[in-house]
């Protein structure tokens, strides 16, 4: 694992969330490692202090906190994620990067762009922290892309089987505007117990290879469980 310089703050630390990145297979999600999930600050039901616990319960190892168009949700875990590892030095902590979800337009689609590891300060990242999904030219995913990696971040395609148009079309399209990953093992369906859904799985695994892609995964949690959607 890549360490941090003193400079930069582990939750954006790009490199490391490469590596793990990397590892990353069908099993991976749920209880190793979850970069897609929502809280009460967005559109889901878990406070970002339970989220944390349920973490550290999970034993995950690294998460990313997606709230739509906020990171109120990510400051308050990681200040929470602070205060236990004060308490308790030598207790095991996962990796919490900053991550937050963005509507945007791709080819005259609506598509969610997930953003990992950017500085949250950053004033490219301003516009996008409001709340509400951008407009006119902040709503095109070039300019979300563009974005997330002048703020120093990595951005993603989330979901990409899940939208009106082929996902083969949106991650060329998306790979055109150097995106940086795919989220490849997600759960088409809300199964129960969660599982990628295999069929969808070898579909973007196989595009994301075509155009140097990362493979990411996530749950998409809504809910009050980090093990499922909703």
């Amino acid at each position: 694992m890549v360490v941090p310089t003193s400079t930069q703050p582990e939750a954006q630390n790009i490199e490391a969330l490469k590596e793990v990145w990397q590892t990353l297979h069908p099993e991976s999600c749920p209880y190793h490692y979850n970069f897609h999930m929502h809280t009460t600050c967005s559109d889901g039901q878990l406070r970002p202090k339970s989220l944390i616990e349920q973490a550290i319960a999970i034993g995950l190892k690294g998460l990313a906190i997606t709230d739509h168009h906020s990171i109120n949700g990510y400051q308050i875990a990681q200040s929470w994620l602070e205060e236990i590892r004060q308490s308790y030095p030598r207790h095991p902590l996962p990796l919490l990067w900053t991550g937050i979800e963005i509507t945007a337009h791709l080819l005259d689609t609506e598509v969610h762009l997930l953003g990992y590891g950017f500085n949250p300060e950053h004033p490219q990242m301003q516009p996008y922290l409001q709340g509400e999904s951008p407009q006119g030219y902040l709503a095109q995913a070039s300019q979300v892309i563009k974005a997330f990696h002048q703020a120093g971040g990595l951005a993603v395609l989330a979901h990409p089987v899940r939208y009106n148009r082929p996902a083969a079309d949106l991650i060329h399209g998306a790979a055109d505007l150097g995106i940086d990953g795919v989220e490849t093992y997600y759960a088409y369906g809300n199964p129960k117990p969660w599982e990628s859904s295999p069929k969808q799985t070898e579909q973007v695994s196989a595009l994301s290879k075509i155009y140097g892609l990362f493979t990411t995964c996530g749950t998409d949690t809504h809910g009050l469980s980090l093990l499922q959607r909703i």
